[in-house]
């Protein structure tokens, strides 16, 4: 087998004999594993009785999606990895392009599928859409998704293409690779990890890609949603740990000081909106940054690029210049 299509699962047991059956039907030429982040649900009790052929990994703590893979992944030998989310629905021959492309782009390191939305088909979905990018302050959109608005998939990106970073709801990469940088940050727990990890990929040299021949349904949100602050917190968070590690040199410093007085405007916002639990996310992030500081500096890459795919604020394309779809600012 070429490829190993792995899981991580805490707590989703409905989730699991929801989505589980269609990666079992299509992914007849993969391993399928799931890894337990040592669920107190009948998570692992459904596995055994209702899906045998699946290998279970059980890690020995709940270590969110950074650990929780890294852990799981010491046990997985084959040679491309698929990182799939419990809430992913898989579609026929979602793996044979995937795998095509692996053998015949050596530089090809990370893959994502398009990814469209389970409760309207016919759309892009907000974890990664048709692939991604970042603008010159570190925040991330998509082709097909900026901020909150989600474009119907008309055919528009139809074209494989190489793109800034994969999304981790469905996340493709050689096995080699993720090894050699180590896997994902344990620091970032969940959330922009898989962006962080695309650039350390491009840092050495590797390029990620989006593949719209293969195809799957994303519910997102199915364990963290928006409405929590803990999403908010993780996100404000690691995205100044990811630019940290990551910046050039000479762009460190006025970046983060940027991005630290926009995470203050957007905290001032949440006041005025009643979302005073969110206020306080970012207010905890910041602390947590300053924190974990001193460690990540240390982290940096001696190659440090900043091939941005857009280089001015998509904050300031989106809400002020009304540019909503990728389209307008391609």
């Amino acid at each position: 087998m070429k490829t190993a299509v792995v899981i991580l699962n805490w707590n989703g047991a409905k989730l699991l004999q929801q989505f589980l059956p269609s990666v079992i039907q299509f992914s007849g030429n993969a391993t399928i594993y799931v890894a337990d982040n040592a669920s107190t649900d009948t998570s692992i009790e459904v596995l055994k009785s209702e899906f045998p052929t699946v290998k279970i990994i059980e890690n020995t703590g709940n270590f969110g999606f950074a650990k929780g893979y890294n852990e799981a992944l010491k046990f997985v030998e084959e040679p491309y990895y698929a990182l799939v989310n419990s809430d992913i629905e898989v579609t026929e021959n979602w793996l044979q392009p995937i795998e095509a492309i692996f053998d015949n782009q050596p530089k090809t390191a990370i893959i994502q599928p398009k990814l469209l939305d389970f409760k309207k088909k016919t759309h892009f979905e907000y974890a990664g859409a048709a692939g991604g990018f970042i603008d010159k302050y570190g925040y991330p959109f998509c082709k097909g998704r900026i901020f909150d608005t989600l474009e119907e998939d008309l055919g528009q990106y139809n074209q494989e293409t190489e793109v800034f970073w994969a999304t981790g709801a469905c996340f493709f990469i050689r096995k080699e690779v993720y090894r050699t940088l180590h896997g994902f940050d344990d620091d970032f727990f969940a959330h922009q990890e898989e962006i962080d990890l695309c650039w350390r990929a491009n840092n050495l040299g590797f390029t990620a890609k989006y593949c719209p021949n293969s195809v799957v349904y994303h519910v997102g949100g199915a364990t963290l949603n928006e409405a929590n602050p803990m999403k908010t917190f993780l996100n404000f968070r690691n995205s100044l740990l990811m630019l940290t590690k990551n910046l050039p040199k000479g762009k460190l410093f006025p970046i983060i000081f940027t991005r630290l007085c926009l995470d203050g405007i957007a905290g001032i916002q949440f006041i005025f909106q009643g979302k005073f639990k969110h206020t306080w996310a970012i207010i905890k992030a910041h602390f947590h940054f300053y924190h974990l500081l001193s460690r990540n500096l240390k982290k940096r890459s001696t190659s440090q690029k900043s091939n941005y795919f857009y280089s001015k604020s998509i904050v300031w394309s989106y809400f002020v210049e009304k540019k909503k779809l990728f389209s307008e600012i391609n």
